[in-house]
C-alpha cells in the first residue's frame, strides 16, 4: 500500500531512494562476488593447464588483516620520526608496514625507476618465523602462525607469498635495474624456478656464494656455511658493463686526460636523467649562459652539488667551456677498474661481523639470529649502483641496506636515495630498522665509550593506511573522494618532493628540500570554490621555481584543466584520484 509516496509494507516505511540505495548495494555487493569467483575460476584453470616445463605450486590465497583486505592503500607520514638535516644530502625513506601494501603503493610512485633492489626473505626453514595466513581458512581456524617444516603446504605458502611481491617488485626497477635476492638451500632451487618465471630465464645474471660463518659445527654431514645470492636483471643486455672488467682497448679509446686533471683519465656523461629529479637553471659562470634539462629529463644532482661540482672541475661545459654541462667521469671510479664481480665471496662479512656491529650501534647483545653485514651490502652497492641510483629493500630487518647506502654515499659523494619497507611485527621497525640508521645518520657512543659521528643524510617515515571502503577495482565515487584527499603523500613521493610547505582545506604544496625549486601542489577537493586561490599560488611558485607538478581533482583524465596555466612554461598538470587507482586496479 502506498500512501503519501511511502510504501507501506507489515507496518514499515521505506522511501523510494532508500529501497534505490539497497539496490544499489546489493547489486554492486553481487558484482563483487562474482568478480572474485571469476578471479577464482582463472587461478583454478591456471593451477591445471599443461605446462610442460617450470615450476608448478598450489598457489595458496593470502589473508591480510582486517580493513587491508578490501581497501585502498595509502601512506601517511610519521613526522615525529623525521630525520632532517640541512647538508643537501639524499632524504631517505622507510615505510613500516606489510610489504605487499607498501609494494602496491610504490607501483604508483616508483614504476620503472628503481635501479637496484636487495632482499633478505624469509628462508622457510621451519624455525625461521616465516608466517602466511591461508585466506581459505581464516574463517575455520587461527591462521597466520609460524609455518612448520613438516606442513604439507610449506613450500606452496613461501612460494604464493614471494611470488606475489616479485611480480609487484619487477614493476618498479628501471630498464638497467637488477634484483639481488638472499637465500639458503631451503628453497634456493624454487626461488631460482620461479625468478625464471617471472624475470625470465634470459635475464638470470648468476649466483653468488657468500660465505656467511667459518664453520658449520654439529650442522650436518656438509656443514652449509654459505648463503646464496641470486641476481636477476630486468634486461640483461643493457648491464654487461656491471661489475665486470673490460679491455684495455675500450679504456684507451674512452678515457684520457686532456687538461691534466689530477684524478686521472676522464669521460664525460650526460648530467641529465629520465627518472624525476631536480629541476632548475645551470649557468655557466664563465659567460652566463643558461641551461635546463631537456624535455622530460631532469638534472642528476641537486643545486647545490651542482654548484660545487662546478667549483672542482667535475662538471665542466664541454671541452670548449660554452657547450652544455657535462660530468666528468674519471677512470678511477669506475666500477669495472677496480671491482670483479666473481661469484665466490669469502671476504664480505659475516653473520658474526653483523652482530657485533648492531651491537656496536644499538648497543644491544642480539637482535636477529641471521643478520647481514653492511660490508655485505656495501658490495652489492658497489658493483650495482651508480652515484644517483634509487635503491630498494622490501625486507629490510635491521636496516643494513641504508647504512650501506650512506657509507657509499659519503665515500664517493654519491646522492643514492634508499627505500625500506620493514613490518612492525615486536616493534622491529621501529626500534631497530629506524634507530640503527637514526645513529648512523646522527652520530651515537659505541661499545668503547667512543662517539661516532653521524654521516648526516635526511629521512621520511611512513606508515601504510587505507582509505574508501572497496577494493581499488571496485572504488565508488566516495571512496575516490576520500582517496584524493589522503593521497598527498604517494604524490610528492612519486615527484620526490617529500617536505610539506603549506596545507589549507584544499591543497598542499610540496617542495624537495635539497631543491626547493622543485614543487609539487595537490588540489583534492571536488568543490572547485577554492581552485582560484590555488591557482594563484601555483602561478606565484611557478615564477621562482624550475619546475612544478600540479595535481587537481578530477572525475576523468583532468584535460579540462589543460589551459590553468598556458602561461607558465614550467607546470605540469595531472589529475587525481584516477591514475591512481588504475594502477592498483592492475594489480589485483
Amino acid at each position: 500500500m502506498i500512501q503519501n509516496g511511502q510504501i507501506d509494507s507489515f507496518g514499515k516505511g521505506f522511501s523510494m531512494t532508500d529501497r534505490q540505495t539497497d539496490i544499489q548495494t546489493y547489486t554492486d555487493s553481487y558484482k563483487i562476488r562474482i568478480y572474485e569467483l571469476e578471479k577464482e575460476i582463472a587461478r583454478l584453470k591456471s593451477q591445471i593447464s599443461q605446462q610442460r616445463y617450470g615450476l608448478v605450486w598450489l598457489d595458496v590465497p593470502e589473508g591480510f588483516e582486517g580493513d587491508s583486505e578490501n581497501r585502498i592503500p595509502i601512506l601517511e607520514e610519521v613526522p615525529e620520526r623525521e630525520i632532517h638535516n640541512t647538508d643537501g644530502k639524499p632524504c631517505h625513506i622507510l615505510i613500516e608496514g606489510d610489504n605487499y601494501h607498501a609494494l602496491t603503493c610504490l607501483n604508483y610512485t616508483h614504476r620503472g625507476r628503481v635501479d637496484v633492489i636487495y632482499i633478505d626473505p624469509p628462508y622457510n626453514t621451519g624455525s625461521d618465523g616465516f608466517t602466511y595466513r591461508d585466506r581459505r581458512f581464516l574463517t575455520e581456524k587461527p591462521d597466520g602462525t609460524p609455518v612448520p617444516k613438516d606442513h604439507p603446504l610449506r613450500h606452496s605458502y613461501w612460494l604464493s607469498f614471494m611470488s606475489k611481491r616479485l611480480r609487484l617488485a619487477k614493476n618498479l626497477l628501471s630498464d638497467r635495474g637488477v634484483i639481488f635476492i638472499s637465500i639458503d638451500d631451503n628453497e634456493q632451487a624454487n626461488l631460482k624456478l620461479l625468478c625464471d618465471q617471472i624475470f625470465g630465464e634470459a635475464n638470470f645474471v648468476g649466483t653468488i656464494l657468500w660465505k656467511k660463518k667459518t664453520n658449520g659445527n654439529n650442522m650436518g654431514f656438509l656443514p652449509p656455511v654459505h648463503d646464496y645470492i641470486l641476481c636477476f636483471a630486468k634486461n640483461i643486455n643493457l648491464i654487461q658493463d656491471m661489475g665486470y672488467p673490460v679491455s684495455k682497448e675500450h679504456i684507451q679509446k674512452t678515457f684520457s686526460n686532456p687538461d691534466n686533471d689530477p684524478r686521472g683519465p676522464w669521460t664525460t656523461s650526460d648530467l641529465s636523467a629520465n627518472h624525476k629529479g631536480p629541476y632548475f637553471e645551470i649557468k655557466n659562470p664563465a659567460n652566463g649562459d643558461s641551461f635546463f634539462p631537456p624535455e622530460g629529463r631532469y638534472w642528476v644532482f641537486n643545486e647545490q652539488e651542482v654548484l660545487r661540482r662546478i667549483a672542482d672541475g667535475r662538471i665542466i661545459f664541454g671541452k670548449s667551456g660554452i657547450a652544455r654541462p657535462v660530468q666528468k667521469v674519471f677512470l678511477s671510479g669506475r666500477k669495472y677498474s677496480k671491482t670483479r664481480a666473481e661469484s665466490w665471496w669469502d671476504n664480505n662479512g659475516m653473520n658474526e661481523d653483523a652482530t657485533s656491529e648492531l651491537k656496536e650501534i644499538l648497543g644491544v647483545a642480539k637482535v636477529f639470529t641471521h643478520p647481514k653485514p653492511s660490508e655485505l651490502l656495501y658490495h652489492i652497492l658497489k658493483i650495482s649502483t651508480e652515484t644517483n641510483s634509487i635503491i630498494l629493500d622490501f625486507f629490510a630487518g635491521s636496516g643494513t641496506a641504508m647504512d650501506a647506502t650512506l657509507k657509499l654515499n659519503n665515500e664517493d659523494n654519491g646522492t643514492r636515495q634508499c627505500i625500506l619497507v620493514q613490518i612492525n611485527d615486536q616493534e622491529v621497525c621501529e626500534n631497530v630498522t629506524y634507530e640503527r640508521n637514526r645513529r648512523v645518520m646522527q652520530g651515537y657512543t659505541n661499545s668503547k665509550g667512543e662517539a661516532v659521528p653521524g654521516l648526516g643524510n635526511s629521512l621520511k617515515y611512513y606508515r601504510t593506511a587505507f582509505v574508501g571502503k572497496n577494493p581499488p577495482r571496485h572504488a565508488l565515487d566516495s571512496d575516490r573522494l576520500e582517496l584524493a584527499c589522503k593521497a598527498g603523500n604517494l604524490l610528492a613521493l612519486a615527484e620526490n618532493t617529500l617536505f610539506e610547505r603549506e596545507r589549507t582545506e584544499a591543497f598542499q604544496i610540496f617542495t624537495d628540500d635539497a631543491d626547493p625549486q622543485n614543487v609539487t601542489a595537490i588540489y583534492f577537493l571536488e568543490d572547485i570554490g577554492r581552485l582560484d586561490d590555488f591557482q594563484a599560488r601555483v602561478e606565484a611558485l611557478a615564477e621562482q621555481a624550475g619546475k612544478v607538478a600540479v595535481y587537481i581533482f578530477s572525475w576523468d583524465d583532468g584535460a579540462v584543466y589543460d589551459t590553468m596555466f598556458e602561461m607558465c612554461r614550467n607546470v605540469e598538470i595531472k589529475s587525481i584520484p584516477q591514475p591512481i587507482l588504475e594502477i592498483y586496479q592492475t594489480l589485483q
